[in-house]
């Protein structure tokens, strides 16, 4: 495809996360469509995961060209395994590390397509660097929160002295140790500008997903913190259109069977493609359930036969005809818009969150690893949703998850809980064309400097 030398463009970089990919790709959409002319360039099995969404939601003035990196294939790693969905965790380090063994591969790419701009992730300090060498100025695009990424960056600059600034945000204890079990290979594997050094190495601004109607304390906080303006993007959702899964059969008796129910009845239960229960997990959550007494759609990933065969028998028999189990995957945006859904019992991923709030359903909080806990926080914080309790080691049982639900889908604090996070949706749109229109204000600027040489 040829590109118009009319417009601005921008080669998009995410991480090999299909949740870091989604929002570049949102991002670069938006982009698309407002004189910039984008190349995306990921793992073959991570574009192959997206040609159809890219080509559905473009129109003809629009251009995205799908750009593939070469990722080395270990023994342990082949290319189906060159994304982080469904990736099993003790083989992360060793994505990463192929990851960064394709700096050559990504170089050429440099070269070839000789970008006006360069937006890169997290995992890859290495990219603005080498775009750098070759004159190209690159801007990091921060995919999770401001909340947990000002609280960590706090940590790293000041430890515990002082504390954090907001008080509503903290780790438990065991989540401090939660948090830095699944990272402490990663960062054995990661290079010395890892993690907060790509705020450094950001030419001026940084972009986060974010909005300044949910975050905008913590927006501020991180500029302070990294010494750059800190620009939110949006919630950076994927659209979509009421007919999108007319020929899908799945979706259609999913959404038929919600139809059935009454209005805001019904929980829904997911923890995204890249986080992995315990069977003890499972079947705690299994058992609240059952013991709430409420309609319920339950994406699971099983992680034995035994356990799937051991929760089926007799369970489904139980709760009969008020819940929905599902393996591997539901149409998660439209169960969330759905009026029969009255809550979401999440792990608290950015974007699951953001979505949420999108559509008006409160959320039951069972965070997991990473960002998750900090997501959490924030969303009682802003009186969306409510958080399981756990016992002091991070157990959580039956009994509690059953309550949380409980809470959300009845009673005044459920009327509450609705009325709060459908008023910060109303937020969260009316402010959403505005992050998008002041991201491409930026990003003209920086292209315009790229090409009159005045550097950044």
């Amino acid at each position: 495809m040829e590109k118009e030398q009319s417009k601005f463009t921008i080669l998009m970089f995410p991480w090999l996360a299909y949740s870091h990919v989604l929002p570049f790709l949102e991002l670069s959409k938006r982009l698309s469509k407002r004189n910039f002319y984008i190349y995306f360039c990921s793992s073959s099995v991570n574009l192959d995961s997206i040609k159809n969404n890219v080509q559905k939601d473009l129109s003809s003035d629009a251009s995205i060209d799908l750009i593939e990196l070469h990722v080395p294939s270990l023994p342990q790693l082949p290319p189906k395994f060159h994304t982080t969905k469904n990736l099993p965790q003790n083989l992360f380090p060793i994505l990463l590390k192929a990851f960064q063994m394709s700096t050559s591969s990504f170089s050429e790419i440099l070269s070839n397509l000789k970008p006006d701009l360069l937006v890169y992730d997290f995992f890859q300090p290495w990219a603005p660097k080498l775009a750098s060498s070759q004159g190209i100025p690159s801007i990091y695009f921060a995919t999770s929160g401001a909340a947990p990424f000002s609280f960590y960056y706090h940590m790293h600059t000041y430890g515990s002295s002082p504390a954090f600034p907001y008080q509503e945000i903290y780790l438990l204890d065991h989540e401090k140790v939660d948090v830095r079990a699944p990272i402490e290979p990663i960062v054995k594997e990661a290079e010395e500008d890892f993690a907060f050094g790509n705020f450094r190495l950001s030419s001026g601004i940084v972009l986060i997903k974010s909005l300044n109607g949910i975050e905008g304390k913590y927006i501020e906080y991180l500029s302070v913190l990294s010494h750059k303006k800190v620009v939110p993007t949006g919630p950076l959702l994927q659209e979509f259109n009421e007919d999108d899964d007319e020929n899908d059969e799945k979706s259609l008796e999913i959404l038929q069977w919600l139809s059935e129910k009454d209005p805001f009845s019904t929980v829904f239960v997911c923890f995204g493609s890249e986080t992995f229960l315990s069977n003890e997990q499972i079947l705690e959550i299994a058992k609240g359930l059952e013991l709430c007494e409420m309609n319920f759609i339950w994406v699971v990933k099983f992680s034995t036969v035994c356990i799937e065969e051991e929760l089926l028998e007799g369970f489904l028999g139980r709760v009969k005809e008020r819940g929905l189990v599902l393996k591997e995957w539901a149409p998660q945006a439209k169960i969330l818009s759905h009026s029969g859904i009255g809550g979401f019992v999440s792990h608290c991923g950015w974007s699951s969150t953001m979505e949420s709030i999108y559509y008006g359903v409160p959320i039951i909080a069972l965070p997991m690893k990473f960002d998750q806990p900090i997501n959490a926080r924030l969303v009682v914080e802003a009186g969306t949703g409510v958080e399981v309790e756990r016992c002091e080691n991070g157990q959580f049982c039956g009994e509690e998850v059953a309550k949380a639900i409980s809470m959300v889908l009845t009673g005044k604090d459920g009327e509450d809980l609705r009325l709060r996070v459908r008023n910060l949706r109303e937020k969260m749109k009316k402010e959403e064309e505005e992050r998008v229109s002041e991201v491409v204000e930026e990003l003209s600027l920086l292209c315009n400097k790229s090409k009159g040489g005045g550097g950044v």
